[in-house]
């Protein structure tokens, strides 16, 4: 079982691997305390669900996840007070969602993190992934961002029993 600890400090190390990662906006904070739309991640272990890609990107990553394409309709609920809270939904959708199939390219490759999704809690927070870095490491909404190359690797090292921590 592969299990990654992201740090605070803008690092994420695992057995034999350590690479730099950006963390979100709002530092990081207990699961207890962490809210819709404040860019904290949350602290705590996580399990991975599964992979998201860019079919026009390239081929699925090489990885021991379910791997699914997304596709240009592809959103993510973000209201908390909606049934689909913290899931995949399709667009158009009437409540507040994000789009997964972004310009910016920081979702061509995305790991579904298992934080509030069982079942989800209104308002704890939603779509905390695993996600290509932006330029420069800006900081996330909440999520782990990592360089193209270092997010394939772990890819290539996680399984279902596989874990993300979030360690301040």
């Amino acid at each position: 079982m592969a299990h990654f600890i992201a740090f605070s400090e803008g690092k994420l190390e695992s057995e034999g691997f350590l690479a730099r990662c950006a963390l979100g906006k709002g530092g990081v904070k207990p699961a207890a305390e962490k809210r819709e739309g404040d860019g904290a991640s949350p602290i705590g272990i996580w399990p991975v669900r599964r992979v998201w890609y860019r079919p026009d990107k390239g081929p699925p990553p090489e990885t021991g996840l379910p791997a699914l394409a997304l596709r240009p309709g592809d959103g993510w609920c973000d209201a908390p007070g909606h049934p689909a809270y913290n899931r995949l939904v399709s667009l158009p959708f009437p409540a507040s969602h994000e789009r997964m199939w972004r310009e910016d390219e920081v979702y061509n490759l995305v790991i579904e993190l298992g934080y509030n999704d069982d079942p989800p809690v209104a308002g704890r927070g939603s779509a905390i992934f695993m996600h290509l870095a932006r330029p420069g490491y800006v900081p996330t909404e909440g999520c782990v961002a990592l360089a193209e190359k270092d997010l394939r690797e772990v890819l290539r090292r996680l399984n279902g029993s596989s874990t993300v921590e979030i360690r301040a």
